[in-house]
């Protein structure tokens, strides 16, 4: 996430910028904003609870067992919402999960995925506005070859669906940015073409023409929003500034 005052560790921060869609590994210039994300206890459901019967009531069950499904659809997706942010809370975004942990962070995800009531995220406004990162499989952006102090304490990503147009920023030590062009491939995955970076947030550098990728949202809510990239790197990320507009 940090970048050091070389030309050698500007470029490696592109790389960082589109991880969040993980695009092609830029020379050099690495920073965690090129990670373009558009990305315990078991579970123990509502939904499988009230499924639970005797084996004389099978075939009962077996006729009618949609209805408290359908019932508590909400309900379940706030459970599962809740397992989600209570196994990745201890993380420290992803940076100290085992395999372990990705594994079951993951499975969470799948399942919260699977009870989305927003089918088409990219046509809901919902999407809009400046969203901060709890969580990544990313190592570009999780940067833990680095020590803790040349790592973003806090990374955002701010998407604009009537623009088409996306951010990612840094917080301390480094300030970087990075803005991209969005185009829909269909109504939850989009390209992502990033067009500059701005080091420290002064000194701005038009992105290579390779600096390119694809992010699918996967859930979206007004709080929550998962991301998947297209090199298989998971994006959880809470909603912090609806209002927040990325620069045209």
């Amino acid at each position: 996430m940090a970048l050091s005052p070389n030309f050698h560790t500007i470029f490696a921060t592109s790389q960082y910028y589109s991880s969040f869609a993980s695009p092609p590994k830029l020379p050099a210039f690495h920073s965690s904003l090129t990670s373009f994300h558009f990305s315990t206890k078991p579970v123990k459901s509502n939904s499988y609870n009230l499924s639970r019967t005797s084996a004389s009531d099978e075939k009962w069950r077996v006729n009618v067992s949609f209805f408290p499904a359908f019932l508590n659809k909400g309900k379940d997706a706030k459970v599962l919402k809740e397992e989600l942010l209570e196994a990745i809370a201890p993380l420290d975004r992803g940076a100290d999960a085992t395999p372990q942990d990705q594994q079951r962070v993951d499975q969470l995800a799948r399942k919260l995925e699977a009870v989305s009531s927003i089918k088409e995220p990219l046509k809901s406004d919902l999407l809009n506005g400046k969203w901060e990162l709890l969580y990544t499989t990313s190592k570009s952006i999780l940067q833990t070859q680095r020590p803790k102090f040349l790592r973003s304490t806090t990374n955002y990503q701010a998407i604009n669906v009537d623009t088409l147009r996306a951010q990612n920023m840094e917080s301390w030590p480094f300030f970087n940015q990075v803005t991209a062009d969005l185009t829909p491939l269909n109504a939850r995955k989009v390209a992502v073409k990033f067009d500059s970076f701005k080091i420290g947030g002064l000194i701005r550098i038009k992105a290579p023409g390779r600096a390119r990728g694809e992010l699918e949202i996967t859930y979206l809510d007004g709080e929550l929003r998962i991301s998947r990239g297209d090199k298989g790197n998971l994006f959880i990320l809470k909603m912090v500034d609806p209002s927040y507009r990325v620069p045209v």
